[in-house]
């Protein structure tokens, strides 16, 4: 058994989140995230803008990756809503408030949208966990990715930093 499949339900079981609701959103979870990506957070969660809709939500955060799920409350139906890597992510913003139990979760994916999802606690000492959790996992985790030139065409460097086995012959 690999490391998500250890570690999923169990993180899910903690967030309060009912073994078969976990269960049904497994297969799409296991299809964005690695057998050896651990799940820090799994959770429930809303979006704000949207409160006409009856869709749930259900948000899950590795070490890597930020994938969030949306199942329709009539039909039940799944569809992956978010599926990006941390690093990937941009203005990542979030406002605990433990007088409503809440805390507001926002970020710019790759392709410019705007996400915004709120996510509810049971006591307001779980909103305070929350933060140092995101804290974590954004703030001290994801390094800005560095440019990296890996070779330049046309350009041979120097002759000395090669290895013996790639300097020049002298063909005679």
């Amino acid at each position: 058994m690999d490391v998500f499949s250890r570690t999923f339900l169990p993180a899910a079981a903690e967030a309060g989140i009912a073994t078969q609701t976990a269960n049904r959103h497994l297969p799409v979870f296991r299809r964005c995230v690695g057998s050896g990506d651990a799940p820090i957070l799994v959770t429930r969660c809303r979006r704000p803008n949207r409160s006409g809709t009856a869709d749930e939500y259900l948000l899950l955060l590795t070490h890597r990756r930020l994938v969030v799920t949306r199942q329709t409350r009539v039909l039940h139906r799944l569809r992956l809503h978010l599926n990006t890597e941390l690093r990937e992510l941009s203005d990542v913003t979030w406002g605990p408030d433990p007088r409503l139990h809440c805390l507001e979760l926002a970020a710019t994916a790759i392709d410019g949208v705007r996400e915004r999802f709120v996510i509810r606690t049971r006591h307001p000492k779980q909103v305070w966990q929350l933060d140092e959790l995101l804290n974590h996992a954004f703030r001290t985790r994801v390094r800005a990715a560095r440019e990296r030139l890996v070779a330049t065409i046309g350009d041979p460097g120097p002759a000395l930093a090669r290895p013996a086995a790639f300097r020049p012959a002298a063909v005679r």
